[in-house]
């Protein structure tokens, strides 16, 4: 949320505890052009005002506010009224948005929860539109109306890709193949990468949608790699994660299944007449 206008400049809806690549996260959509006309608000801030949570006591965070001359300014501990302005729009987020929403919990509530992630998310920017366009009581008119001013040039990253490679900070090293780079189960080609094969590279990866990273080369960015095996489906690595964990779990237990019928299968063997006892454990077949 910028400070000045109260608009909010980048969200993001997840599951789980918060951590440093969510907020990375938020803040690339906060800074970046937004597809969406309406929603001016883009812009690298000079301050950023955050408490002291986890994500953002990271070294990471510490790092990429250097690299972007953002200064870091932490919110007294076990006083929220210095967060006042960003408190108060969860707030009205929680009165005039969540409560209307199904499987909201009040008294009295009947409605089943029906929403999944992307609807909630959906919703909550359906909603944050609006509230950038209305006016606002504290200023008198609505957010992206202050905002806007009467017209200036916010301080802007270079390219996107220098952003996210400070932003996106889940690299992982990588040794391209003939047949591509190999994440997670996943093969991602790039004509680029034909003269790198045999070299480390880094890539890097957004969570929310690992079908396609970007490719680094001593931090200096190489191409994007697309999944050509699952065009057009964006999935998470939580998800594929999930997939994974729970393929194992069933050739576990369909090892697991398998080891007593051989069990039953081995009769037991009587030892002929002065002979050596053996450790070796035999079928009868052998």
């Amino acid at each position: 949320m910028d400070d000045y206008s109260r608009a909010v400049c980048g969200y993001m809806v997840f599951t789980g505890a918060p951590s440093a690549m969510n907020t990375a996260l938020v803040l690339r959509q906060a800074i970046w052009r937004k597809t969406e006309p309406a929603w001016a608000m883009c812009g690298l801030p000079d301050v950023l005002y955050i408490d002291h949570g986890s994500d953002f006591t990271s070294r990471h965070l510490e790092y990429t506010a250097v690299s972007l001359k953002i200064r870091l300014i932490f919110s007294t501990v076990g006083r929220p009224q210095g967060r006042g302005k960003i408190e108060r729009f969860f707030g009205t987020v929680n009165t005039e948005l969540l409560a209307t929403l199904p499987g909201h919990l009040a008294p009295g509530a009947k409605t089943p929860p029906s929403l999944d992630l992307p609807a909630l998310d959906q919703a909550i920017a359906g909603f944050i539109a609006t509230y950038n366009e209305r006016t606002h009581r504290e200023i008198g008119t609505s957010p992206k109306k202050a905002w806007i001013g009467d017209g200036w040039l916010p301080r802007m990253p270079e390219s996107l890709d220098e952003l996210d490679g400070l932003l996106l900070t889940v690299p992982k090293h990588r040794t391209v193949q003939r047949d591509g780079i190999h994440f997670q189960g996943r093969r991602y080609l790039a004509p680029t990468l034909a003269p790198f094969v045999g070299r480390p590279v880094t890539i890097r990866y957004d969570p929310r949608d690992i079908s396609e990273v970007r490719v680094y080369d001593r931090d200096t960015f190489l191409c994007v790699a697309i999944d050509e095996a699952h065009p057009n489906q964006r999935v998470s690595l939580q998800e594929v994660e999930t997939a994974r964990r729970a393929r194992r779990r069933q050739l576990r237990k369909d090892i697991n299944d398998r080891i007593p019928r051989i069990a039953d299968r081995a009769e037991p063997r009587t030892a002929a007449p002065g002979a050596r006892p053996t450790k070796l454990r035999t079928y009868e077949e052998d």
